[in-house]
C-alpha cells in the first residue's frame, strides 16, 4: 500500500506581508523585458486539457510546460539569468533595464564590469540554468550537486563550460559549500534561490525571474483561474508563483495549494506546526522529485506562503510518477506535456484529489469541481532520460 499524500489547511498566523512586493507586477514586468531581450526567448506553450478537466470533473485545466525553455528542458534559467542581470547592474549604478542582453554580451560590459565568478548549488536545472547564462554573458560558473545527482544533469552542465562537482553532501550542505567559497574568491558571487539572514537581494531576483513564467501564463489564459496548484523545494518558485497572482488579483485570489516531496517537507512541516514560523527537515532527503528536494526554506517565499496558501501537500514519489505518465499519455486529443519528476506532482496531486474519496475533505474545502478553472506548471520536462522513461514506459512507482 502506498503512502497518501498528507495534507493541511493554512491556519498560520498572518505576517505584514511586506514580501509580497517583490513579486508586484512592475517588478516582473522590468524581468519579463529583460528575458524577451534575449534572442533565445521565447513564450513556452500553455497546454489545455478539456479531454482531462471532464474526466476530472473539472471545469478546466492548463498546464504551462516549461520543457521549451531557452532549450534547456527547465524553467530555472529565468530565476539564475535575471538575478546576474540585476547583480551586475547594481554594481555599475543601473537599473536593470539598462543591461538588457545587447549590453551583457558586449565589449562595453568588460570594460566596465569585467568578470565575475557565479557559485550555485544545485539538484540540475538551476545550476544549468545559471551556468548557460554565465557562458552566454562571458561570466564564469563553479556548480556543486549533491550526492545522487544524475549523471545526464551534470553532463548538462559541464557542457556549458562550468566548473561542476557531485558532493557527498545534501543540497542544503551543497548551498553552504558555494555560499562559503563564494565568499573566499574575488568577485566570487552566490547565486541562490534560497534565502537566509543577511541574503536577500539575490533571492528575490530569481523570484521576480521566475514571474516570467507566471506572467506568461497569467496573459495565455486571459482569465483568472480559481485554483493555483505550485510545486516547491526551497519556495522560492512557489513564492513567486502565488506572489504574483496574489498582487494580479489582490480583491479575489485564486485558492493557492503548495506541494511538497514528502522526504523534504519543510513548508507542510512549519503549517503543521502552525505559529507561522519556518521548519527545517535534515537527512539525505532522496526523492525522484530532486528539483524538490530542499529542507531549508527560502524566508522570503516562506512569507509570502503563510499569508497566501490555502493548503499545504506532503507527497509521495508515486504521486509525481502518476502525473508524469497522464500528461504523457493524456486523454485522446489533449496535448502530451513532457515532465519530469519535479514537474508532475500538480497533475498527480489533482486527479488523486479529483477521483480518490479519501480526499473528499480537501477537495470539498479548497471548492474543487464542475466549475473549477485549474492551473498546473510543469517546471521541466526530461532532464533525466534514464528515469523519465523508467517511470513513463516502465511504470516504475506504480499508484498502487
Amino acid at each position: 500500500m502506498n503512502p497518501p499524500i498528507q495534507w493541511i489547511l493554512n491556519r498560520m498566523p498572518k505576517s505584514d506581508d511586506r514580501h509580497l512586493e517583490v513579486m508586484s507586477t512592475q517588478n516582473v514586468a522590468k524581468a519579463q523585458a529583460f528575458h524577451r531581450s534575449f534572442p533565445q526567448y521565447a513564450v513556452t506553450p500553455l497546454a489545455e486539457l478539456p479531454g482531462m478537466a471532464k474526466r476530472l470533473g473539472l471545469g478546466s485545466l492548463a498546464v504551462k510546460d516549461e520543457s521549451y525553455r531557452f532549450g534547456l528542458n527547465a524553467f530555472k534559467v529565468l530565476g539564475g539569468s535575471f538575478a546576474m542581470g540585476r547583480y551586475i547592474a547594481q554594481e555599475l549604478g543601473r537599473d536593470v533595464s539598462q543591461v538588457d542582453y545587447g549590453y551583457l554580451t558586449s565589449g562595453k560590459l568588460k570594460e566596465e564590469f569585467g568578470q565575475a565568478t557565479f557559485f550555485t548549488a544545485t539538484d540540475g536545472n538551476h545550476g544549468r540554468g545559471v551556468a548557460w547564462a554565465a557562458n552566454k554573458l562571458g561570466q564564469k560558473a563553479v556548480v556543486h550537486m549533491p550526492k545522487g545527482s544524475a549523471k545526464s544533469r551534470f553532463d548538462n552542465i559541464a557542457k556549458e563550460g562550468a566548473q561542476v562537482t557531485i558532493e557527498e553532501v545534501n543540497y542544503d550542505d551543497c548551498v553552504r559549500m558555494a555560499a562559503a567559497e563564494a565568499a573566499r574568491t574575488e568577485h566570487g558571487v552566490i547565486v541562490q534561490d534560497t534565502a537566509w539572514e543577511g541574503y536577500e537581494d539575490i533571492p528575490a531576483w530569481i523570484m521576480q525571474g521566475y514571474g516570467t513564467m507566471a506572467g506568461e501564463a497569467a496573459e495565455q489564459l486571459g482569465e483568472r483561474p480559481t485554483h493555483v496548484f505550485v510545486q516547491a523545494g526551497v519556495g522560492s518558485l512557489a513564492g513567486a508563483v502565488v506572489g504574483y497572482f496574489a498582487n494580479q488579483y489582490p480583491d479575489n485570489p485564486p485558492k493557492f495549494i503548495v506541494m511538497e516531496a514528502q522526504i523534504a517537507d519543510c513548508l507542510y512541516q512549519g503549517a503543521v506546526a502552525g505559529d507561522g514560523k519556518p521548519r527545517i527537515v535534515g537527512g539525505d532527503l532522496q526523492t525522484i522529485m530532486a528539483g524538490l528536494a530542499c529542507g531549508e526554506p527560502n524566508t522570503i517565499g516562506w512569507d509570502i506562503l503563510r499569508n497566501h496558501v490555502d493548503a499545504f501537500l506532503s507527497c509521495p514519489d508515486w504521486v509525481s510518477a502518476k502525473g508524469m505518465r497522464m500528461l504523457a499519455a493524456p486523454v485522446k486529443g489533449d496535448p502530451a506535456v513532457c515532465s519530469g519528476e519535479s514537474g508532475a506532482v500538480g497533475m498527480g496531486v489533482i486527479s488523486t484529489l479529483m477521483e480518490d474519496d479519501a480526499y473528499q475533505e480537501l477537495r470539498e474545502a479548497l471548492g474543487l469541481d464542475g466549475s473549477s478553472k485549474v492551473l498546473l506548471f510543469s517546471t521541466e520536462g526530461d532532464t533525466d532520460p534514464d528515469k523519465y522513461r523508467e517511470i513513463v514506459w516502465g511504470g516504475a512507482y506504480p499508484t498502487v
